[in-house]
């Protein structure tokens, strides 16, 4: 009977706790100031429905950009930093996987020394795989290649993280599946495809000055020259690809450090439809990187706009490119299409610019302005992605999981108790209540931690019964055994508990190191079977042992019961 009053005290408050945890799921607590849980169990995708996607992630694309920057700052420092200074002919990426680049030199000598250099100064992120006279081949270190890939994937799940917190998904799953995919799972999303949209949008904002020099007419009839010759439009292909296509069938006709892009013409529904092609310089250095916010505003006649703000750094560069180009045109560029072209009229010190979307439907110039903000606050996607898989799940299969997962744990429930009661008498009766609270706990934990119910997770709740019985029924034998043995009730009780303790603790310590590997290394509804499981060991053990305990000891203790029911003869019981 040691600390009984503090077992007791104990008990009272766990099974109050985990009542006022799960209170939220049956009533609104949000509006009782002084109730403490207003969190109600979050359902996973397979129970309340919404949308499942994987995408794949275009790492290549991530690599070949960073091998053309590495050989370009090569190229720089080769012809300008180092200690002999070397002539770089020209250079190419020969496999992007890899970030292998192919260097050509204007002799032999200068690949020496470029060798020299580069080991010396990039010996920790390149190596050598060939030498033939003036041409030689790089490539990143396995190491490097690794980090490189890991932070693209990385940065893709928190961007697509932070995109989906500001568009209001409550408890989003997204993960890594494979090497270059990302698993994305949204639980009771219904505007899946606005979901998708956001998910896709790049967001990478550019700010460029029109370069009004060059004849319009001119660049229009290249373009028209360059899609017969190819065989390709605008309408045929993705627009990135188009855009691509046509800078690189416009080079060396259009200025160098410039590019080729294109706007909507008003009240066009698709870029194809109606597209005003911009020549624009490359070289302003200001983008999204620069921003500190971006919000939805409205203009002079109420039409939906995007404000952006600059952070420091960006509102001197956003200051110095306005003052340098008074009387010309800016183009502010969302992912290659040019959103507006204003007319810079003064040098705008402010740090502050604004998106227009031109006049049309108020609620799609709305919804596109909301896009972009959230895009453009959330950051901008380091690689590209594709949509390989979608799924989309409807509550009506959610309620029907639900619903028989109810059926079936209410029949589980009542044939246990009905099992415990006949086998174990007055004892089953006890064993029952304290698997009830065993749930009860569990539950409550799960919604105190914010976790998401999946289905694994009911059948890791479904185990968790298993486990409780399986506790009781150890419990439940030792002490029998020690009655037949001729011992009295106190000293049953006391030896029953006491010696099913290591049995108990040894399977749910064996239990645990599974949940733990598959919390590690498991994804999505593994690893919420995983926390299942982990909770369960914690209510198996409060519930089976401490608070049955506690049942029992005031039953003899304190209420001085002489003979508990535990399904024994009369002949084989002994007085207390």
């Amino acid at each position: 009977m040691e600390n009984y009053r503090w077992r007791v005290i104990g008990a009272i408050v766990g099974v109050l706790a985990a009542i006022v945890l799960l209170t939220p799921n049956f009533m609104d607590t949000s509006k009782i100031n002084w109730w403490p849980a207003k969190k109600k169990l979050n359902y996973g995708l397979d129970i309340q429905g919404g949308i499942h996607l994987v995408m794949g992630v275009d790492i290549n694309g991530v690599m070949h950009e960073t091998a053309t920057r590495q050989a370009n700052n090569l190229k720089k420092e080769l012809t300008t930093q180092a200690t002999e200074k070397v002539e770089l002919v020209n250079f190419k990426i020969a496999n992007a996987a890899t970030g292998e680049m192919e260097f050509e030199f204007q002799n032999a000598g200068d690949a020496d020394k470029a060798q020299t250099y580069i080991g010396d100064r990039y010996g920790t992120v390149l190596q050598m795989i060939e030498r033939k006279d003036k041409f030689t081949v790089y490539r990143y270190l396995d190491n490097q290649l690794v980090d490189l890939r890991s932070k693209v994937i990385a940065q893709s799940i928190e961007t697509i993280r932070n995109r989906i917190d500001e568009f209001g998904v409550a408890e989003p799953s997204i993960s890594q599946q494979g090497d270059n995919r990302i698993l994305v799972q949204l639980p009771g999303m219904a505007d899946a495809e606005q979901a998708k949209k956001l998910i896709n949008t790049t967001a990478k904002l550019d700010f460029m000055i029109v370069d009004d020099t060059v004849n319009y007419a001119e660049v229009q009839k290249w373009i028209k020259d360059a899609e017969t010759a190819g065989g390709f439009t605008m309408a045929s292909m993705k627009y990135s690809d188009y855009v691509a296509k046509i800078n690189e069938a416009l080079r060396g006709k259009i200025p160098e450090k410039s590019v080729v892009y294109f706007g909507k013409a008003e009240n066009a529904r698709t870029m194809d439809a109606g597209s005003l092609a911009y020549v624009l310089r490359a070289d302003t250095d200001l983008g999204g990187t620069d921003l500190d916010d971006a919000s939805i505003s409205f203009g002079q006649f109420g039409d939906p706009q995007v404000a952006l703000r600059f952070n420091p750094t960006g509102a001197n560069k956003f200051a110095d490119i306005t003052g340098n180009n008074i009387n010309k045109r800016m183009a502010i560029v969302l992912d290659r299409v040019v959103k507006s072209a204003p007319n810079i009229q003064t040098r705008i010190g402010d740090g502050n610019a604004v998106i227009t979307l031109g006049q049309r439907n108020q609620q799609e110039s709305l919804d596109e302005a909301k896009m972009i903000s959230t895009a453009l606050k959330a950051g901008s996607l380091p690689a590209a992605l594709e949509q390989l898989e979608e799924r989309r799940i409807g509550p009506t299969l959610g309620a029907d999981s639900i619903r028989q997962a109810q059926m079936g744990a209410y029949a589980g429930a009542f044939l246990i108790f009905v099992f415990l009661i006949l086998y174990y008498r007055a004892m089953g009766l006890v064993a029952s209540a304290s698997i009830a609270v065993n749930v009860l706990s569990g539950l409550g934990l799960l919604t105190a931690l914010g976790a998401t119910l999946t289905l694994p997770g009911i059948a890791g709740i479904a185990l968790t019964v298993g486990f409780a019985v399986d506790a009781n029924v150890l419990i439940q034998e030792r002490i029998k055994e020690e009655l037949v043995k001729g011992a009295s009730w106190k000293l049953a009780i006391r030896e029953g508990y006491s010696r099913a303790m290591s049995a108990i603790l040894d399977s749910n310590v064996t239990v645990a190191a599974v949940a733990i590997i598959l919390l590690n290394f498991g994804t999505g509804p593994i690893r919420g079977f995983a926390v299942t499981l982990l909770i369960g060991i914690v209510t198996t053990l409060f519930g089976n042992v401490f608070f049955s305990k506690v049942i029992v000891d005031t039953l003899i203790y304190k209420w001085n019961v002489k003979n508990i029911s535990i399904g024994l003869s009369d002949k084989h019981l002994a007085k207390a």
